[in-house]
């Protein structure tokens, strides 16, 4: 890839995390050369383009000046490569996806997986990020397609593939975990859900994404939130040590690595996952085919 283009890349990305750690995470690079990337071109344009803060990093006047134009060359080097794509065939390309933590870490390797048995030239960037960031990667071309929730994905091209129950979770032990520790092939017990004002109440709230405190709202059911974390693991670890309960995704809880119980809401509530494209004419011919291949491998 041209290093310029590169460059151009680390800058955006810069913008839309708001950090240059996050920005590295998301491109897979040092931060040291993230950083270095976005002072080569301000040493080459002669301005700076972002001041950095207690807060993280913002645009300066001539950075917001630059920025569309810079996003637009991006653009049309991705472009480029979809062309590029769509005439040599399958043998090469890059797949840009944005997704959720969940479905990277429990969908996506299997998809991939198979995918790649018959396009083992094809490469994939996993982009982690929230539901709004996901949108937004899609929306402006930083990502080809992304997986999200139905309700945050407006205005995109969606697939629904998955109905992902919510569940309550509890430590061993608990006077209310009467069934032995959930696992894929048993059906947890159905929790009483006036008792979740009863104990220490641990409330996931990512960025963008804040379904659990809506469903809760919407049930009209009250906690006593003791503990407020970004991370899944953590409040599963904060379970397990016998800290609070939770509400979690079942997708998450797949593969669960903490010794806690899982059981049902009375009322069982979901979350509907997508896969997304920001137009289903405007796919490469890679992402075309990885699209069945998801759709195939989730129905």
């Amino acid at each position: 890839m041209d290093v310029n283009i590169q460059k151009y890349m680390a800058l955006i990305s810069v913008v839309e995390q708001g950090s240059f750690s996050r920005a590295a995470e998301a491109m897979a690079y040092s931060q040291s050369g993230i950083s270095r990337m976005v002072k080569d071109l301000e040493n080459e344009w002669g301005f700076t383009l972002v001041e950095r803060g207690k807060r993280g990093v913002a645009l300066t006047s001539d950075g917001m000046a630059i920025l569309p134009y810079v996003k637009r060359i991006v653009e049309d080097f991705r472009m480029l490569q979809r062309q590029t794509e769509e005439i040599s065939g399958l043998e090469t390309g890059l797949i840009r996806i944005g997704t959720i933590a969940s479905v990277a870490a429990n969908l996506l390797p299997d998809i991939i997986s198979r995918f790649q048995k018959d396009h083992p030239c094809i490469e994939f960037e996993l982009m982690l990020g929230g539901y709004d960031e996901i949108r937004s990667w899609i929306s402006d071309g930083t990502s080809d397609c992304g997986f999200l929730s139905l309700d945050a994905a407006g205005g995109l091209d969606c697939t629904e593939i998955l109905r992902d129950e919510f569940k309550v979770i509890l430590p061993e032990g608990h006077p209310l975990a009467k069934a032995a520790p959930t696992s894929p092939s048993t059906s947890p017990d159905t929790f009483p859900i006036e008792k979740l004002a009863d104990y220490p109440f641990i409330l996931i709230e990512k960025k963008g994404n804040t379904e659990i405190s809506e469903l809760l709202a919407e049930k009209g059911i009250k906690t006593n939130t003791r503990y407020t974390t970004i991370d899944d693991y953590a409040a599963m670890s904060m379970v397990e040590s016998g800290l609070g309960i939770s509400i979690l995704n079942g997708l998450v809880l797949e593969r669960c690595p903490y010794r806690i119980v899982q059981m049902s809401m009375p009322d069982t509530a979901y979350r509907t996952i997508v896969f997304a494209v920001r137009n289903k004419e405007m796919r490469s011919r890679a992402v075309r085919e990885f699209s069945e291949y998801v759709i195939s491998n989730t129905e």
